[in-house]
């Protein structure tokens, strides 16, 4: 279980990284495994709709047990799929990356994290930053 003290650090860490990296103004996202949110920051200048794409990149990791990179290049191949999936979903599943599941040492799914507000790469970036200096293990659906 990931507990709120953790995901808080985490959303931090994401935030100081996308300064490291200069990204734009970031929107950070940490959802529990059930799809509930435990924090959320946006930074002042990130856009009005980063916190829902932030929470829709994580909900659909969760949701598909996949980071949504691996969900981006799917949806390159099945577009049907992630049409009906928007549709199912009510519009909660964002197939970019930039939400990155956050497993224990044992591959247990205890969160995940969605960033928006940068490109992709970058927010995927800060993302995985965030979940490894917690300790934790990163899955952003790296394809083999």
């Amino acid at each position: 279980m990931l507990s709120l003290e953790q995901a808080s650090t985490m959303v931090d860490d994401a935030l100081r990284q996308g300064a490291a990296l200069g990204c734009a103004p970031l929107t950070v996202a940490v959802l529990d495994p059930g799809g509930h949110l435990l924090v959320l920051k946006r930074q002042d200048g990130s856009g009005i709709l980063r916190p829902q794409i932030a929470q829709a990149k994580a909900w659909g990791a969760l949701g598909m047990g996949l980071g949504s990179r691996a969900l981006a290049e799917r949806a390159a191949t099945a577009p049907a799929f992630f049409t009906a999936l928007a549709a199912l979903s009510e519009g909660r599943v964002v197939p970019v990356p930039g939400g990155v599941l956050v497993r224990d040492s044992e591959g247990a799914v205890l969160a995940a994290v969605g960033v928006s507000g940068d490109n992709p790469a970058n927010d995927e970036a800060c993302a995985v930053f965030a979940i490894e200096h917690g300790g934790f293990v990163a899955d952003p659906g790296e394809t083999p």
